[in-house]
């Protein structure tokens, strides 16, 4: 794996952007941070991909369904890469420039992890597109047991019986690993307590806040 080669932040905002499996508190992390800042800064909470893309059949297929055969999953990531392009430079780019905290759920990597556990590891436009993605001022990646993060999905009423991949969570896992330790992330180990996830996002924030 390559490392990302992409655009400097020149705005006034920062960038935060959290990746990681489904179910490895994301979530809770983004609220408790916008919570956390909203009486000093302006937020703009957002997420990648956009509903343009989550909407549509191929995203919903390859999220819901076992049978992938009607689809090439390089489209879907091409869609994907095309979305996040979009939303970079138009929605998160403009809130930046007004100086706006950004905070992001998922981001440009969290669709080169995707297409590299899938196998399609040789592919080099990724690399590429990336160049045209404003670089995040600070990337957490919560990590956790795949066992524990199915778990966490499991017991939320409305997902208890949504198809979930073991195999592929596995390999996205050790992608989110990897692209962490080469973009110069921030890894957090999620199954520890969540005040104590928290204290280390919220110093680091604080950090970046004083520095810029």
């Amino acid at each position: 794996m390559k490392k990302l080669r992409m655009k400097t932040n020149d705005k006034d905002g920062n960038l935060i952007v959290f990746c990681g499996l489904d179910g490895c508190g994301k979530t809770t992390m983004i609220n408790r941070l916008a919570t956390a800042l909203e009486s000093i800064d302006k937020i703009h909470l957002t997420k990648q991909p956009t509903d343009a893309v989550r909407k549509s059949d191929i995203f919903r297929t390859y999220m819901d369904c076992p049978n992938h055969s009607r689809f090439d999953y390089r489209s879907l990531s091409l869609l994907a890469a095309s979305d996040r392009i979009q939303h970079t430079n138009k929605e998160i780019a403009d809130a930046l420039s007004r100086g706006e905290t950004v905070i992001c759920d998922r981001y440009f990597y969290s669709c080169l992890a995707n297409l590299r556990a899938r196998g399609y590891t040789k592919d080099s436009w990724i690399y590429e597109v990336s160049e045209s993605i404003i670089k995040p001022d600070l990337s957490f990646f919560l990590d956790l047991p795949v066992s524990e993060a199915v778990r966490r999905v499991r017991s939320r009423p409305e997902e208890k019986d949504r198809y979930i991949d073991l195999t592929l969570q596995y390999k996205l896992r050790r992608e989110y690993l990897d692209i962490c330790k080469r973009n110069k992330g921030i890894l957090i180990d999620s199954s520890l307590p969540e005040d104590i996830c928290f204290g280390i996002i919220l110093d680091s924030v604080n950090k970046l806040q004083k520095g810029k």
